[in-house]
């Protein structure tokens, strides 16, 4: 008699969208799911990583370094500031303005580091920049961080002048297209140096901090599921609800 009813041509449509939002709600249970698996992949990422001895540029550089972001690290060099560029969108204490990615030199390699943010007035051309210029060789101490293109979700893409001339200003710290408008090959990531908050002088190094908890996604992955239990379970009861009215 309700399969009857659900399928009937009063209800028909009616069935068709609880059968649908039933299944939307328990695929957004299964991406929160997915979401978690992910976060716990990055918490045991980083904490193995974060375990490893600081590693030494100067002294090795592992094939398998891409694998290895957020893991600590140093190097001694001297900068390029002629093939710095500044990342847009970046704020400090609601003050805006870029981050300076130079690329550091040593024997046999190079590797563009994030020297941290300056403000936006006043540093309008490349030239700008040079007032914090760092000549001489250099230590930086860090974490080793992987480049990012246009993010999956907003963003814009960056792209590479077609006559050729190096992109001075970059929405995103995209180390694969950086490399490709440097005259030489630099390493597939970047460094990201340890913060000292008592350093207030531009360039200031910046460490977004990094959420290492579970987060609330199995709180979320129940709560659509039960949605969806709701209403396909609740659905029958509604037209019984209805037969009782009319009876």
């Amino acid at each position: 008699m309700l399969l009857r009813k659900v399928l009937s041509r009063k209800w028909w449509l009616t069935t068709l969208l609880v059968f649908a939002g039933t299944l939307v709600l328990i695929r957004l249970g299964i991406w929160q799911l997915d979401r978690l698996e992910g976060k716990r992949a990055l918490i045991a990422h980083v904490q193995e990583v974060q375990s490893m001895p600081v590693l030494d540029l100067n002294a090795d550089v592992p094939d398998s370094i891409s694998d290895m972001e957020y893991r600590a690290v140093k190097i001694i060099g001297i900068y390029d500031f002629e093939n710095q560029i500044a990342v847009r969108n970046q704020y400090f204490r609601d003050q805006y303005g870029y981050h300076l990615l130079t690329p550091l030199h040593t024997s046999g390699t190079a590797v563009l580091v994030d020297r941290g943010w300056v403000p936006a007035e006043g540093n309008a051309a490349p030239e700008d920049w040079r007032k914090y210029d760092e000549p001489g060789e250099v230590s930086v101490e860090g974490w080793i961080m992987l480049g990012q293109g246009k993010p999956a979700l907003g963003g814009v893409a960056d792209a590479l002048p077609g006559d050729g001339s190096p992109l001075e200003f970059w929405n995103n710290a995209d180390v694969a297209n950086i490399a490709a408008q440097l005259p030489y090959p630099i390493l597939p990531i970047y460094i990201q140096p340890v913060v000292d908050e008592n350093d207030l002088k531009p360039p200031i190094p910046i460490q977004s901090e990094l959420d290492l908890t579970e987060g609330s996604h199995f709180g979320y992955a129940l709560q659509w599921f039960t949605f969806a239990g709701l209403l396909f379970f609740g659905y029958p009861f509604y037209l019984r609800k209805q037969d009782l009215q009319a009876a």
